[in-house]
């Protein structure tokens, strides 16, 4: 845990690590403030698109944390640098909430549901068939597929709902086209949050809730990799990977329990992992 600690550079998923839905987490406000007390550098890289930065600032401002727009990092702004980059001033179909329009919209690609060059999937609420049909129908007429995020699942504050890559699965079967996905586990995405961040990669960890997404993102990085359990993976799915994280923690609010010099080492979970050298703590 004190290698944990040393580290200057913090970068953090949101859901199911920091809230769930509009649910703040426990020991979320004092890890927060452990990281500004100590002069961390820290940084929200979510792959959920429905939000702006702003948006997600004033979300923590609504559950009490006080976090400047400049913290945010979203796999929708993501998106928009890597489609901006790849074809300037392209046209999209858009499946999703409006932190992947706006996103879109601010680097100069118009909404095209006609002849467009991307058909682009995020998390959408208002999803449906005719939907579906429209880009199974654009994809066939060749425009390029495009995910958002690599999430099969996430946490919401009634249970686990269904995630960007569900949403892409019917559209991928129907054209047998696979999606290109931008979001974590890609390195264009780790690249960039670690630039925002300002620390080597060696001075910095990763804190998620998915295996298949932060925590492999963490490993290829370089970053010290840290499961929280107040998300989708739980102790036993670690065990079906070929890879493993570093640590594993109850939630967050472990970090400034273990700065504080409370015991958070629980000797029962460690036994799994002991080979691996992974740590179980709660």
């Amino acid at each position: 845990m004190k290698q944990l600690l040393e580290k200057k550079g913090f970068i953090c998923d949101m859901d199911g690590v920091i809230y769930h839905g509009n649910h703040l987490l426990p020991g979320v406000t004092e890890f927060l403030n452990w990281l500004k007390e100590n002069g961390k550098r820290f940084l929200f890289l979510t792959n959920s698109g429905k939000f702006t930065p702003r948006e997600l600032q004033q979300k923590l401002a609504r559950m009490g944390l006080d976090v400047d727009e400049s913290h945010f990092y979203t796999s929708a702004l993501a998106t928009a640098h890597f489609l901006n980059n790849q074809a300037p001033r392209c046209s999209a179909y858009v499946m999703g909430e409006h932190g992947i329009q706006v996103a879109l919209h601010d680097v100069g690609i118009t909404y095209n549901d006609v002849n467009p060059d991307y058909v682009v999937v995020g998390e959408a609420s208002g999803y449906n068939l005719e939907m579906i049909t429209k880009a199974i129908r654009l994809v066939n007429k060749g425009a390029k597929l495009i995910g958002t995020n690599y999430d099969l699942t996430g946490p919401t504050e009634f249970g686990i709902a269904p995630s960007c890559r569900a949403l892409l699965a019917p559209i991928e079967l129907a054209t047998g086209k696979q999606a290109y996905y931008v979001g974590k586990p890609n390195p264009l995405m780790m690249r960039t949050g670690l630039k925002l961040l300002g620390v080597h990669s060696e001075d910095g960890a990763i804190i998620g809730d998915r295996m298949d997404t932060d925590i492999i993102a963490g490993i290829e990085s370089g970053l010290d990799t840290v499961l929280v359990l107040s998300g989708v993976t739980t102790r036993e799915d670690c065990l079906k990977f070929p890879y493993r994280p570093r640590l594993i923690l109850d939630g967050v609010g472990a970090v400034p329990d273990a700065a504080k010099g409370i015991d958070i080492t629980n000797s029962q979970c460690a036994v799994e992992f002991t080979e691996a050298d992974v740590v179980l703590e709660q």
